[in-house]
């Protein structure tokens, strides 16, 4: 089951999105969060901070968990 994160946008940043699940505390940790965990948006391995989410995509980190983009 995915953990359900709300935006109040149409889509955010990859980077700001795991600062919103806390799964990093801060945007200068999130490079190296990527460099150490395999990250997959919507199945795909993802390694670009800035990479756009949109409502309805699903973030797969592991050790961590699946979080969904939901509207808030």
């Amino acid at each position: 089951m995915n953990e359900k994160i709300g935006i109040s946008t149409e889509q955010i940043q990859l980077g700001q999105f795991l600062k919103l699940a806390n799964v990093v505390e801060s945007g200068g940790m999130v490079k190296i969060f990527l460099a150490e965990f395999e990250v997959m948006v919507n199945g795909e391995p993802e390694t670009r901070r800035g990479r756009k989410l949109q409502i309805g995509d699903v973030v797969e980190i592991e050790e961590f968990g699946a979080y969904e983009v939901v509207s808030e």
